[in-house]
């Protein structure tokens, strides 16, 4: 009985025993006595600002312990273990989590973030089912407000009927006096109508190397691919700072609603990351950010000067390089003919000496290289221009963003410096399609997760969002079942290449933030690091398969504070 007393006495603040204490007085010494001892266990308890317990925790430290609670002050965790803790701490807020489970917080380790906002701001065209259907959506929105332009995002000829890339024509009807700019869901093709053509000076005769002006019968179609694009983007009106602004702050709301409090930025102009820091200093924007920089002359030249920069928030010590383009619009270059396309290779969008000469210039300095490379020939040239690169650097976590077609005898060139950054759910979006551009030999090395995994000893995983959705409970699913959402193929695509569900957590989660130099510092629940963490509505580490894409988040915290919740307040 004492022993009780004696818990509950210290589980009670100060005010609460001194009541007890006052309502107490007259049944004897005993009771002052267990009042006094409580007062002084709880004079002695550490005041801090949170308490979690009652969960399913699972930390992901070097162990994979599971705990059921937590202790956070100051933005970080500070003990981690069982219900004792609610004993040894007294704290501002206590979440009692009725056994619900816990994650670090997630990582999206290869994203476009600023264009996820962006593209919020002109015509969804993902998920359409025709180009009839393109142009409809088009239509609705050009006739909300006056616009001087028309852009839009998203359309796969690969989920229509007629697989077919589309043609002009029809845009020039409908918009004969401004520019109509519809980009490709992977971002590496792009429809343009005649206006858009002429203001940018494309023409029959104009070339571009790193990609393709398509043509038929001499003609253009309005399809650009790769490097041609930016000729029209360059006679696009440009986002302005409020655009961008508003932009972040959307793109945010929707990451933080999925569980992510840290994303790796693939591919930034210096001038969005200086705006990104101004607004995570002003406390206007809270997610962190990895930002890798976009390689132009000058965005390298004024790094390479300054050198990394690094805040709470904000991590600057990459550089993110094309070596070519995507398989859906036969942009990546392949070692072999497309499948599909007589005689055509791809392209690269870098080519291969300058890979191997910028791969020597960063490898002297404290940036990561990481490039974006689609085909076997494009993935074969970057890891040569890595293994000669980094002969003497001990610790480069070199990435390759995407490693999507490999030849086999490839793989073997990943190692411990050479880390694969790769999207779960490309393999099962692109498996509708994948055999016609490459056949059935070359499938064996690609979407090849656990083969890079066993070589690199870990595997970064993200969506690449906008190209596919933010949910990491896509990429979970995809990683660990090779299916898509109607469960199909049965037995998974490619199955040998499949996660296990602790390391596709890891590759969301820890490895994320390896890859990213910041493992000491967030990926999982363990003393002095940032308390990011997310709680899920049912646990995606043991639940069925089916059940993992219908998972919810019911809170995501950063430095131990509500940035989203449905249910918690």
């Amino acid at each position: 009985m004492i022993r009780l007393n004696l818990i509950t006495f210290a589980k009670l603040n100060l005010n609460q025993l001194l009541v007890n204490c006052v309502i107490m007085r007259n049944k004897g010494s005993f009771y002052i006595t267990v009042c006094i001892v409580g007062i002084l266990l709880t004079s002695c308890q550490t005041k801090v600002d949170l308490i979690v317990h009652n969960a399913k925790v699972y930390t992901l430290n070097q162990n994979n312990s599971e705990v059921t609670a937590f202790v956070v002050n100051d933005g970080k965790f500070i003990d981690v273990g069982g219900e004792e803790l609610l004993n040894q701490y007294a704290a501002k807020k206590v979440l009692d989590l009725q056994s619900l489970p816990v994650y670090p917080a997630f990582i999206d380790s290869h994203c476009h973030f600023l264009s996820l906002g962006l593209y919020m701001q002109t015509v969804d065209l993902t998920g359409t089912s025709s180009f009839e259907e393109v142009l409809e959506r088009i239509d609705r929105f050009a006739q909300k407000k006056e616009l001087n332009a028309i852009t839009g995002r998203g359309w796969d000829q690969n989920d229509w009927k007629s697989k077919k890339f589309p043609t002009k024509e029809r845009l020039d009807k409908m918009f004969p006096n401004i520019p109509v700019a519809l980009t490709r869901i992977d971002g590496h093709a792009l429809l343009a109508n005649q206006k858009a053509l002429d203001l940018a000076g494309i023409t029959e005769d104009t070339v571009i190397e790193g990609g393709e002006i398509i043509k038929e019968n001499g003609k253009l179609t309005g399809v650009l691919v790769d490097a041609p694009m930016r000729l029209v983007k360059n006679i696009l009106p440009k986002p302005t700072t409020e655009d961008k602004i508003k932009a972040l702050q959307d793109a945010e709301e929707i990451a933080f609603a999925n569980g992510l409090t840290t994303v790796s930025e693939a591919g930034l102009d210096k001038e969005d990351i200086f705006l990104i820091d101004s607004l995570q200093k002003q406390g206007l924007l809270k997610m962190r950010i990895y930002a890798m920089v976009s390689n132009t002359p000058e965005n390298l030249a004024y790094y390479l000067k300054t050198g990394p920069y690094k805040t709470d928030k904000l991590n600057v010590r990459s550089f993110k390089v094309y070596a070519d383009g995507a398989l859906g619009s036969r942009g990546a270059a392949l070692k072999e003919s497309y499948s599909d396309l007589e005689n055509h290779y791809g392209a690269f969008i870098t080519p291969k000496d300058s890979i191997e000469s910028l791969a020597y210039q960063l490898a002297a300095t404290p940036f990561q290289m990481n490039t974006h490379a689609i085909g076997d020939d494009a993935n074969f040239a970057v890891l040569n221009a890595y293994q000669k690169a980094l002969v003497f650097s001990d610790d480069p976590r070199w990435r390759i963003e995407h490693a999507q077609v490999l030849d086999t005898v490839d793989l073997s060139l990943f190692n411990r410096k050479i880390l694969p950054s790769v999207q779960p759910t490309h393999a099962t979006s692109d498996m509708y399609w994948a055999e016609d551009r490459l056949g059935k030999d070359r499938l064996h090395g690609a979407y090849a997760y656990k083969a890079m995994l066993d070589k690199s000893g870990r595997i970064a995983l993200g969506t690449d969002f906008p190209v596919e959705g933010v949910s990491p409970f896509n990429t979970f699913y995809a990683a660990i079942t090779r299916m898509d959402s109607k469960e199909f193929p049965e037995g998974g695509y490619l199955p040998e290449n499949k996660l296990t569900p602790q390391n596709a957590l890891r590759g969301m989660t820890i490895w994320g933030a390896y890859a990213n130099f910041e493992e000491k510092e967030k990926g999982s629940i363990e003393v002095g690091k940032v308390a990011d963490f997310v709680i899920l509505d049912r646990d995606i580490l043991r639940a069925k398969p089916t059940r993992i894409l219908k998972a919810r988040v019911v809170a995501t915290l950063m430095n131990g504070e509500i940035v989203y919740s449905n249910r918690i307040n």
